[in-house]
Order: C-alpha cells, then sequence, then structure tokens
C-alpha cells in the first residue's frame, strides 16, 4: 500500500475562543511542521477570524467546519452553506460526527447527503463512523460502519472517497478517556479498507482513514505505528497547543 501522508484534525466542538485561535495560528507555521496535514474545526462563529490569521501567520494549519447543510441555501434557520464556508476559505467538513447522530439524529442517509454536498462545492468531507459500547459488545462494528459507508457509495459513488476522508471513532472512547487499543482500531481501520476495496482497491488504498476517541499525546505514538491508521481526529487534546504539538511529532 502506499505510504500516505499522515493527517491530524483537531475538533473543537463548543469549545474556544480568540485567544485560542491566535495560539494556535502562530504556533503551527509551516517551518515547525512537516511532512504531516493539519486541519482544525473550531466552531462556525470563528471560522473567518481562524482563516485569516493562518493567511497572515504563515501557518501550517488549514480549516475546517464540524458540520454543514445538506442545502444550499434556503429558509433553514442556524444552517451553514457549504458556499459561506468556501467564502471564508474552509476547505473542509465533519459529517456525521457521532453526537450529530445521536443527539440531531443525522441518519447514515442524510449524512450521505452531507458528504455529497460537500464534494459538489469542493470541500472535503471529513466521514465520521464508528459504534456504541452496546453495539460492540453485540458484535454490530462493522455492520454498523459498513452501513454508514455503503450510504455514501450509494449516493456519491465509490469514487467519492478519492475526495474524502475516513474518522472511525468508536462511540464509547469518545470524551470518555477510554481509547481502543492500537490493535481494536487497527482491526476496524483494516476491516474499513477491505470493504471499500471491494468497490475499487485502488480508492480503498488512497483513502485516509483518521483515528479519533480520546486521542492523546501519550497513546498516540503506538497508534500510529498500525498500518491502517493514517492520522487522527483529536476532540479535548486539540484544546492545548503543546497537547496537540505533541500529537502532530508523533505523527
Amino acid at each position: 500500500m502506499t505510504q500516505l501522508k499522515p493527517l491530524i484534525a483537531a475538533n473543537w466542538k463548543m469549545n474556544g475562543d480568540k485567544a485560542l485561535i491566535a495560539e494556535f495560528s502562530t504556533a503551527f507555521t509551516t517551518d515547525k511542521v512537516n511532512g504531516i496535514d493539519i486541519i482544525v474545526c473550531p466552531p462556525s462563529i470563528y471560522l473567518d477570524e481562524f482563516s485569516s490569521q493562518v493567511a497572515s501567520n504563515n501557518s501550517a494549519i488549514a480549516v475546517g467546519a464540524q458540520n454543514l447543510s445538506d442545502k444550499e441555501s434556503g429558509a433553514f434557520t442556524g444552517e451553514i452553506s457549504a458556499a459561506m464556508l468556501q467564502q471564508v476559505n474552509c476547505n473542509f467538513a465533519i459529517v456525521g460526527h457521532s453526537e450529530r447522530r445521536s443527539l440531531f439524529g443525522e441518519t447514515p442517509q442524510f449524512v450521505a447527503s452531507k458528504y455529497a454536498t460537500a464534494l459538489a462545492n469542493n470541500i472535503t468531507p471529513i466521514l465520521c463512523t464508528g459504534e456504541s459500547e452496546q453495539q460492540r459488545e453485540d458484535e454490530q462494528t462493522f455492520t454498523v460502519i459498513a452501513q454508514d459507508i455503503d450510504a455514501v457509495i450509494e449516493r456519491s459513488g465509490i469514487e467519492s472517497f478519492k475526495d474524502g476522508i475516513i474518522a472511525y471513532e468508536p462511540v464509547w472512547a469518545i470524551g470518555t478517556g477510554k481509547s481502543a487499543t492500537p490493535e481494536q482500531a487497527q482491526d476496524v481501520h483494516a476491516f474499513i479498507r477491505k470493504h471499500l476495496a471491494k468497490h475499487d482497491e485502488e480508492v480503498a488504498a488512497g483513502v485516509r482513514i483518521l483515528y479519533g476517541g480520546s486521542v492523546n499525546e501519550n497513546n498516540a505514538a503506538e497508534l500510529f505505528k498500525q498500518k491502517d491508521i493514517n492520522g487522527a481526529l483529536v476532540g479535548g487534546a486539540s484544546l492545548v497547543v503543546d497537547k496537540f504539538m505533541a500529537i502532530c511529532q508523533n505523527a
């Protein structure tokens, strides 16, 4: 398999402020971080400011959104369109995060619609997928993940993963302090790649698959040693520059 460039993405969720934006945009300059891609997804209200500071500080950070609407425009109060994201130089968007699925009822088909909308507007979608603790105990992990991926394939085709990213986030490990073992994570990542390969081996080999779920500066190195783990989607540890820098350096 071709060696894929590591990618570390930060999901700040409903956290952060202008001071943190300033700190990140100055810390992650291109001369300090080499050989990896970095994306930071702040709350939407900060996207414009973050994009501006990234540009002015020669930062290595690309800016991403935590969500986007599947609609192009219209009477959808509180939503943000892909076109709006483009105007603030936001080139990535998380779709289908487990919190969106569980708290806001987003189905695999709805997430696939968002994925398609992002691609249609030249925004790279980061498709999140993962099982709950009960689903893992019931040995439904692969079934749940296949369902999420198949919804995208049915909507946009296997070729759409040439321009997308996948993030495996076991729900039981998000914000809990628990993390999948490197071996557990690798097993799921390998399944994802094999599932994609049933449709197109070249696409499967080229897609970057991130691990998310209580990733920190202490467990990152072992996770990144796994064959099919190409980076991380980081939550809590992405709110502290030193911790996030350490994760990036481990990649």
